[in-house]
């Protein structure tokens, strides 16, 4: 027992659902870990292509559950000036990084990795939570009819 006693004992209980604002910043960094995932891919002249399952009938009228290839937009391109540049996206909605900047203009193609981690560590810390909010209130929006 005595082993035991070194532990701090807590009462308490497992949430059962996370609150909204959590959610888009999961939703958000998971999508930045898959752009900087496809930019590696793209560096080393691989390819980058997570696999999704679609639900299917086949003749008989079964559901078959098929795993195929998700497609992955870059969010990154490359500008008149030729310099890359990067956008945030939450959804179909391009995210507002500043008052009045949609993008992030890059010097180097080689600065988009860590710029794309950046942006994911500032996810993550809630920098861009009200950005996101705005841009989930929109596409609710759509939906709304």
């Amino acid at each position: 027992m005595s082993t035991l006693k070194t532990l701090k004992l807590v009462n308490i209980s497992k949430p059962t659902k996370l609150p909204p604002v959590v959610q888009r910043r999961n939703k958000l960094s998971n999508k930045l870990w898959e752009q900087i995932q496809l930019a590696e891919a793209k560096g080393s002249g691989a390819t980058f292509a997570p696999l999704k399952s679609k639900r299917f009938k086949d003749i008989e009228g079964n559901t078959k559950i098929l795993e195929v290839p998700k497609r992955i937009k870059p969010w990154w391109f490359v500008s008149e000036n030729g310099k890359s540049c990067l956008v945030v996206r939450y959804g179909s909605k391009t995210l507002e990084i500043a008052q009045g900047k949609t993008a992030i203009e890059l010097d180097k193609s080689d600065e988009l990795i860590p710029t794309l981690e950046m942006i994911k560590i500032a996810v993550e810390a809630g920098e861009l939570d009200a950005q996101i909010e705005l841009a989930a209130g929109a596409l609710k929006a759509c939906f709304i009819k």
